[in-house]
């Protein structure tokens, strides 16, 4: 397995009820927008990798696969966004618009003009200059307010398209301070422990905010991290950030959605990432069961417990599952044990991988599922 692959994940959709409760969207608007496809119900995804060398009539037919085959939306990063939503729509597929957000490797201007927005290190090493684990891993800081109006006037953009039904963000984290379990060999680590370079983020900016909140700096700490108020604090840092991003989407009455790791409680522990705090209205949680060792029933207990996480806010789980690790009968196997724990569709990763039989164990499954 690649780690490249791993990290390279990494109509309209439901609108979630915070919005109403700001005020944002109307009822009336709510209830027209509660899924792509209402008269389908369990419905499928798939990320899309969209500068693939396709013309529109090809685009068309590989959507139309997808739509027979009970998938009601794509995730598409890059490529013509006009070209490839207006084929999206014309086989009655929704389109969301997939954004890397806080690891910005592929964004000269940034890195070349705000070299002090990169996160650094508990061994006081920049990202930009001193990348973990690969050389793309490049991050931005949530705590400084500069990156976070930078990251919102992009995704009020995006929003605006008249093109795009949705925003899905991915990379909306700090850098992994531990590597899921199966990954460690790869890179000949041992992470039982969190470890300096892979700690993130002891910027000045954020150390001076964190002192202001409590007295303390965590360079000077014993232990950061086990200092929970410290470790709050970077949860809460990527928390801030996507609540502005949503409030961006939102003003443009389209949902947001993020693809995040598996459950609430590893995602806290290895990237940052509390996402059942989240003001989303879809997640989808990368459950890549082989990462972690783990088999499908693994997926079933990360679906269920990212439900009960999510339980008084309104958003909906899809579960992520990873094609190259799936056969086609494993991958209807993964979509009926993410259905029976509450998930309310899936997404694949990534359109490419999904061969002809995984279409076949798809359309035989969502079509059971739906029969109820």
């Amino acid at each position: 397995m690649k780690r490249r692959d791993f990290l390279e994940l990494s109509g309209r959709g439901t609108l979630g009820m915070g919005a109403i409760a700001a005020g944002v969207l109307p009822t009336s608007l709510l209830s027209s927008c509660m899924a792509p496809h209402p008269e389908l119900g369990f419905t499928g995804w798939t990320w899309v990798h969209g500068n693939a060398q396709r013309t529109p009539d090809e685009w068309r037919a590989r959507f139309s696969q997808l739509r027979n085959a009970g998938f009601g939306g794509v995730l598409v990063n890059g490529g013509d966004t006009q070209l490839v939503s207006e084929a999206a729509h014309a086989e009655g597929l929704t389109f969301h618009r997939w954004q890397w957000i806080l690891n910005r490797n592929n964004d000269q201007a940034v890195q070349q003009e705000h070299p002090e927005w990169f996160t650094i290190s508990r061994n006081g090493e920049s990202s930009l200059t001193h990348s973990p684990y690969v050389g793309y891993y490049k991050w931005l800081c949530p705590s400084r307010a500069p990156v976070r109006e930078y990251l919102r006037s992009e995704i009020a953009g995006i929003a605006a398209d008249e093109n795009i039904d949705g925003v899905h963000l991915d990379y909306i984290r700090h850098c992994d301070v531990i590597l899921p379990r199966g990954l460690w060999e790869t890179y000949d680590l041992i992470q039982d422990v969190e470890l300096p370079e892979f700690d993130f983020c002891y910027c000045e900016v954020c150390r001076e905010q964190f002192e202001a909140q409590t007295d303390r700096d965590p360079f000077t700490m014993d232990d950061p991290p086990s200092d929970e108020e410290w470790v709050r604090f970077r949860w809460d840092g990527v928390t801030r950030l996507v609540t502005e991003l949503a409030d961006a989407v939102h003003q443009e009455r389209k949902p947001i959605s993020a693809a995040v790791f598996p459950t609430p409680t590893i995602a806290r522990t290895l990237v940052r990432q509390s996402w059942d705090e989240w003001p989303l209205d879809m997640v989808f949680p990368m459950l890549y069961h082989s990462f972690y060792l783990e088999d499908i029933q693994w997926m079933g207990r990360g679906v269920a417990e990212g439900v009960e996480a999510l339980s008084d806010r309104g958003t909906d789980i899809r579960a992520g599952l990873y094609l190259p690790d799936v056969n086609p009968q494993e991958l209807a196997r993964a979509i009926r044990v993410a259905h029976q724990n509450g998930a309310v569709g899936f997404s694949t990763f990534e359109m490419n991988g999904l061969t002809d039989e995984h279409l076949a164990a798809v359309t035989q499954v969502v079509d059971e599922i739906r029969a109820g």
